[in-house]
């Protein structure tokens, strides 16, 4: 049974003049990991790929496994969840939203490496090492929540229901189908990604979309009003 990473931390602290070698290593481990997946790529081809020497993974990652942990976590291109302030006061809807459906956006600005870090994802989904469940834990898992609370908040919900847990779906869709699909949209409008100033026109699309789900949430929630009584025809008098 092939070895997979361990989740404790074991790599060194970095020197302040190591991290374009680090990102080297990253970077290199990141295409290799993605095209063979972590068992069948050995740190000898990622340091040749790198143009380090070996011992430089052992300095920078502590092993294999370090390495594998820090490239899935690279933020470069996987920004970590960043838990709300509790000392600052609630952003409103339309904030926690830009900001959220933000970080599907950024990365897509890195170029090329954030085609390899989707293809890494679904490689760790297919021969799983635990990285992905950690990754759902971790990141995947808080931020749902955390944006449940915002929609439950907003919309005046006191205790978070299915279908509050389906509107934060629908609206994390938006930004998953810019990754998952972006071969598609490539191929049939490529310029709505074709700069970073497209990028964020897309993102300021995304936003407004999102609102409309929220919108339409709310429309369904509020109070519908009481039909007026109908009232029976009077009878007509008969002439006798």
């Amino acid at each position: 049974m092939p070895k997979t990473p361990s989740t404790s931390p074991t790599a060194k602290p970095l020197r302040s003049d190591g991290q374009e070698a680090r990102n080297r290593l990253l970077d290199a481990a990141l295409t290799l990991f993605a095209d063979k997946g972590f068992a069948k790529t050995s740190t000898r081809e990622i340091a040749q790929a790198a143009q380090a020497n070996i011992a430089s993974i052992s300095y920078y990652f502590g092993d294999k496994d370090g390495l594998y942990r820090a490239v899935f976590a690279d933020p470069r291109y996987n920004p970590p969840f960043a838990p709300p302030d509790d000392n600052a006061a609630p952003l409103d809807i339309r904030s926690t939203l830009t900001l959220m459906l933000r970080t599907f956006v950024e990365p897509l600005k890195t170029g090329q490496q954030i085609r390899q870090c989707m293809k890494l994802h679904f490689r760790e989904m297919i021969e799983p090492t635990g990285m992905w469940q950690a990754e759902i834990d971790d990141n995947i898992k808080p931020a749902h929540e955390a944006l449940v609370l915002a929609l439950c908040r907003h919309l005046g919900v006191k205790k978070p229901d299915d279908d509050m847990h389906h509107l934060a779906f629908d609206i994390a869709g938006l930004g998953v189908m810019l990754h998952v699909g972006i071969d598609v949209i490539q191929a049939i409008r490529p310029a709505l990604l074709g700069s970073a100033t497209a990028l964020d026109r897309y993102h300021a699309r995304m936003v407004d979309s999102a609102m409309a789900l929220v919108e339409a949430e709310a429309r369904r929630r509020a109070p519908q009003p009481t039909p007026a009584p109908s009232s029976s025809p009077s009878k007509r008098k008969t002439q006798k």
